[in-house]
């Protein structure tokens, strides 16, 4: 017999996760000033055949106060046209240090738990998963991804 447990969040294994979003977009952005926005690219070979696939990250500030920030957080390319390509919000708290997922897919204001089934069919620990979605996802980019760099060879007189 299956027993019925209520989901209870787990607030250290969360804060950690933000903790280290934190960080990893701290090492993708170094700026958090309105409207700074950076973009690179995630190459790699598909795996059933030898054409490469390539992914574009872009990481915009869309607020920034003194002690928080929020960025929005898009991929585009690499999924098929039925699929929405991630996207995000992501609030960073500057004093606490810390960065957590706000909204995904434009589905605002995620809970720390839900009861389970609910209308939007979303799981009890959701926001949990989102914040550990994006801690892999930026780990990726971090492991993966490839600024495009402007050189300018001007010839030295």
């Amino acid at each position: 017999m299956a027993l019925n447990r209520r989901y209870v969040p787990d607030l250290k294994k969360m804060g950690a996760a933000c903790e280290g979003n934190y960080i990893r977009l701290n090492k993708l952005m170094p700026e958090f000033e309105l409207g700074y926005e950076t973009s690179f690219n995630i190459h790699g070979d598909a795996p059933s055949d030898s054409r490469e696939y390539q992914a574009r990250i872009h990481l915009k500030v869309i607020e920034s106060f003194p002690y928080t920030s929020t960025v929005e957080v898009v991929q585009k390319g690499l999924c098929p046209e039925w699929i929405q390509p991630p996207c995000m919000i992501v609030r960073i708290y500057h004093d606490a240090r810390s960065a957590e997922v706000t909204s995904y897919q434009n589905q605002k204001r995620i809970e720390g738990k839900y009861q389970y089934p609910n209308p939007q069919m979303r799981m009890p620990d959701e926001k949990s998963q989102l914040n550990q979605f994006l801690a892999e996802w930026l780990t990726h980019c971090l492991k993966y991804g490839h600024a495009e760099v402007a050189l300018d060879f001007a010839p030295q007189r």
